[in-house]
C-alpha cells in the first residue's frame, strides 16, 4: 500500500485540473492563435505561468485505485498488476480471466 500522503496529494491534483480545466484551455489557445499580435500571445503566456503547477494534466500520477500503487498501471482496469491478478483469479473481473496451462 502506498502512502496515503502520496495518494492525497495526486487527489489534489486531480481536483486542481478540474478547477482550471477551462481557463487552462482559453489560455493555450491564445498562444497557438497565429493570427494574434505577439503582445497578447505573449500575455497569455505569463497567464498561464501564474497558474499553479499542479493544475496540469501532465502531473497527474495514474495509481492503482485499491492500493495506490504507482507502478504496474492498466488504464483499462485502473489496477496495478497485482490487483488485477488478484481480482482475475477471484472473477472479480467481468470477461477476464487469469490463464493456467
Amino acid at each position: 500500500m502506498s502512502r496515503i500522503s502520496a495518494i492525497n496529494k495526486n487527489l489534489s491534483r486531480k481536483n486542481l485540473v478540474k478547477r482550471f480545466e477551462t481557463k487552462r484551455s482559453q489560455l493555450k489557445k491564445l498562444i497557438n492563435d497565429v493570427s494574434l499580435p505577439e503582445q497578447e500571445r505573449f500575455k497569455a503566456v505569463l497567464k498561464l505561468s501564474e497558474l499553479p503547477r499542479n493544475s496540469s494534466k501532465t502531473r497527474i500520477k495514474n495509481r492503482c485505485k485499491l492500493t495506490g500503487r504507482p507502478r504496474g498501471f492498466y488504464r483499462k482496469f485502473e489496477l496495478s498488476r497485482i490487483e488485477l491478478r488478484r481480482c482475475a483469479s477471484f472473477g472479480l473481473i467481468p470477461g477476464l480471466t487469469k490463464s493456467s496451462w
